[in-house]
């Protein structure tokens, strides 16, 4: 098994080895990923650790790690919207979430690569769960415009928006919606939610297609064209500036702990 480390601010994961398939998620500095397969066209297809979420990424975007730094899930991240960091002695700028993988004393060492930095961290083995704290975090993300397959601040989509959310909050969960629908306790109604649950809608044809996070049992806020704050009832997602329906409500499911 060949274990990397993403050491590019972000790195797109694709559906097929070609820049021009579609990018169905992100590699974030210092994610962690087993090389399943290789080709002659520096390609790699790899396996996220953190999700197990499979795509094929530039092999440039990866440099090999040992297995203490792979097997290292609630690592700290970097909590400012872009932060500068110093990699093998040149400046870098990560966005908001990069792992800060294997950092000891403000240094990493990732085989010959050298991390430095001296900033301020995130602990996501320790964050605060009350309903203030959550929406305080969720608000940081506020406008960031959607991107189909993004999972960063300058560009994410709705479950990748939801999987950020909840790495800070040191709770890995998997990065498409439908898979998401899948983790934690169902809940029957709105008004017995509380903040942080998530918020699940169908099409037509009843799969799954998108998810939010609830404020509260009449607000909810998503990745919709951008990530915006909207109203919701029993039915569904009603649009704050058309008041527009939009989204059709499957299901609520509580997945953090001691809520």
């Amino acid at each position: 098994m060949i274990r990397a480390i993403c050491c590019v601010p972000i790195s797109p994961l694709r559906a097929e080895p070609s820049h021009r398939t579609e990018m169905v998620s992100q590699l974030i500095f210092g994610e962690c990923c087993e090389i399943l397969e290789q080709t002659k066209d520096q390609w790699s297809r790899i396996r996220v650790n953190y999700d197990g979420y499979e795509g094929w990424c530039t092999s440039s975007h990866l440099t090999e790690v040992d297995e203490i730094e792979y097997e290292a899930l609630k690592t700290p991240l970097t909590p400012e919207w872009v932060t500068s960091l110093e990699y093998n002695g040149h400046p870098m700028m990560v966005p908001m979430g990069s792992h800060l993988t294997a950092m000891k004393n403000g240094r990493a060492q990732w085989r010959k690569n050298v991390v430095h930095y001296k900033g301020k961290t995130w602990d996501p083995g320790t964050p605060a769960t009350d309903a203030k704290s959550i929406r305080q975090l969720t608000y940081k993300f506020l406008n960031i415009p959607y991107i189909w397959g993004g999972k960063s601040v300058f560009g994410l989509d709705c479950s990748g928006y939801v999987q950020t959310v909840y790495k800070f909050l040191g709770v890995p969960i998997l990065r498409d919606a439908h898979q998401q629908a899948g983790q934690g306790e169902p809940i029957g109604f709105l008004e017995e939610t509380k903040t942080g649950d998530l918020a699940f809608f169908d099409n037509e044809e009843g799969k799954i297609t998108h998810v939010g996070i609830l404020l509260n049992a009449h607000e909810i806020i998503h990745a919709s064209g951008k990530v915006r704050i909207d109203k919701i009832d029993n039915m569904g997602i009603v649009q704050s500036e058309n008041h527009q329906r939009t989204h059709h409500l499957r299901v609520i499911r509580r997945i953090l702990p001691g809520k």
